[in-house]
C-alpha cells in the first residue's frame, strides 16, 4: 500500500510540475519544436531542471545502494542504438511535432479534458499496441 501511495504523490507532482511550468500547453511545445521560427526555450528549462533533480536523485540512491522499498538501484545499462530506437525516436518526433503532445503532458491534458488530448491519448495507445505488435516489442 505504501509504494501505490508513493506511485500517487509522484505522479501527482508530475502533473502539478507540467501545469505549473506551463508544459500542458501544446503551443509552448510546438514553440519549443519550431527552432527556424519563433522559439520558446521554455522546454528547455523545464527539462535542464528535471535533468539536474533527477541527476542528484540517481547519485544519492547510488550512494545510498537501495531504492526507496528496499529494491536494488538500476545499473542504467540500456541496449546500444539499434533499428528499433531510431525508427521509435522518428516516429515519436512525428507524433509530437504534428500533436504538439508529449505523453506526459497529453495525459495530463486528460484532467482537463482538453479536446485534443481525449483524442491523442486514447490513438497513442492505438500507436503503443500496434508498435509492440510489429516490431515485437516487449515493453
Amino acid at each position: 500500500m505504501k509504494k501505490l501511495l508513493v506511485i500517487f504523490i509522484a505522479g501527482l507532482l508530475f502533473g502539478a510540475g507540467l501545469a505549473v511550468s506551463g508544459m500542458t500547453d501544446p503551443a509552448r511545445v510546438i514553440g519549443f519544436l519550431d527552432l527556424f521560427g519563433n522559439w520558446d526555450a521554455t522546454l528547455a528549462f523545464v527539462m535542464g531542471g528535471a535533468l539536474i533533480v533527477f541527476g542528484l536523485g540517481v547519485y544519492l540512491l547510488r550512494k545510498k545502494g537501495v531504492c526507496l522499498f528496499g529494491n536494488a538501484v538500476p545499473k542504467g545499462e540500456s541496449d546500444p542504438i539499434c533499428r528499433n530506437l531510431i525508427v521509435g525516436a522518428i516516429l515519436f518526433g512525428i507524433g509530437w511535432g504534428i500533436g504538439g503532445f508529449c505523453p506526459g503532458p497529453a495525459i495530463a491534458n486528460l484532467a482537463a479534458w482538453q479536446t485534443e488530448a481525449l483524442i491523442f491519448v486514447p490513438m497513442m495507445a492505438v500507436g503503443m499496441f500496434l508498435a509492440q505488435r510489429i516490431f515485437g516489442v516487449d515493453r
